[in-house]
């Protein structure tokens, strides 16, 4: 569905109304970096090399589906989520790092931290901060990705034969229709995700979601029960959650939301909190008293990932 969608969209694309390409191209694009993650946790195959020769199109164009497969593994084995010093999808910086920044960008990352920020700011910061530090690694030595990149171009170069040549959509038109509406409905799932909370425990949410979200997000958007059971594929998801989601929310603090309505309407103009790294400072439970059940009361620059979880 989610190749054929693309594939479909690209090759009428320039002949439909924008206000219909627009919303189907960000959707598909978005729910395939959720396939790319269902398949780096063994879904839908046991044959891992070929559920990653199945994530491996670049639809974004931007990020080697390799790297974010090596950076999300690792973000799972984090032991301090959200620790930009441990986890490499973290979107905070270390106390030093904020202090040496300037006033303007302080005041981008500051701005990202809204969700309107993250929706808007978050499409080009995230892929300029990835790509800058790909090159920072590159230039220093620190490891070679040559094959990787080399192995992404060519595949950007095929899908870019197709869209141009092919379908005669100008690159402009793919990357305002396809690329930034789609990284940006892939940030919104992320932008409440993790927290520096006092404990481990604390610091992954819950966004209950509506079943469009769910579908769009393959219930990642339910994040404590993914990290709780990487392994557990995406349709098992909500039955584990009702399961368990009063433990649930008494053991990450109550850091549950009922949709992204909620989000919207908490964080939409105003900073979740700061894009530094401070578990002393983090902010209290975010208690909501639109939840029914009393115990449901409740990027940096230089970001090396989308933090796709």
């Amino acid at each position: 569905m989610i190749y054929g969608a693309w594939l479909a969209l690209t090759y009428f694309g320039t002949d439909l109304p924008w206000w219909a390409l627009l919303p189907a191209a960000a959707f598909v694009t978005c729910w395939q970096g959720h396939l790319q993650h269902e398949l780096i946790h063994g879904h839908p195959t046991r044959n891992q090399g070929l559920n990653d020769a199945l994530a491996f199109p670049p639809l974004s164009l931007w990020i080697p589906y390799p790297i974010y497969k090596e950076q999300h593994l690792a973000h799972h084995r984090s032991q301090t989520l959200a620790d930009p010093l441990d986890d490499p999808e973290s979107y905070y910086l270390p106390a030093e790092r904020w202090a040496s920044l300037s006033g303007v960008s302080k005041a981008l990352l500051t701005a990202n931290n809204t969700l309107l920020g993250r929706l808007l700011l978050g499409p080009v910061l995230v892929p300029f901060g990835f790509l800058k530090s790909e090159l920072v690694n590159a230039v220093g030595g620190t490891g070679s990705r040559a094959a990787i990149w080399g192995g992404h171009a060519a595949a950007v170069a095929v899908l870019l034969t197709w869209i141009v040549g092919v379908c005669g959509m100008p690159v402009w038109m793919y990357l305002a229709f396809f690329v930034f509406p789609g990284t940006s409905l892939l940030l919104m799932r992320s932008f409440v995700e993790h927290r520096p909370g006092a404990t481990q425990k604390e610091r992954t949410a819950v966004v209950e979601g509506s079943w469009l979200t769910r579908l769009l997000y393959l219930n990642n958007n339910l994040h404590v029960v993914h990290h709780a059971q990487p392994k557990l594929a995406w349709y098992k998801i909500p039955a584990a959650y009702e399961r368990n989601k009063e433990a649930i929310a008494r053991r990450n603090g109550g850091y549950v939301f009922k949709g992204y309505a909620e989000v919207a309407r908490r964080f939409l103009l105003t900073p979740k909190d700061m894009p530094v790294y401070a578990p002393s400072l983090s902010s209290p439970s975010l208690s909501s008293p639109s939840l029914s059940s009393p115990s449901l009361s409740s990027p940096s620059l230089s970001s090396p990932s989308l933090s796709r979880k």
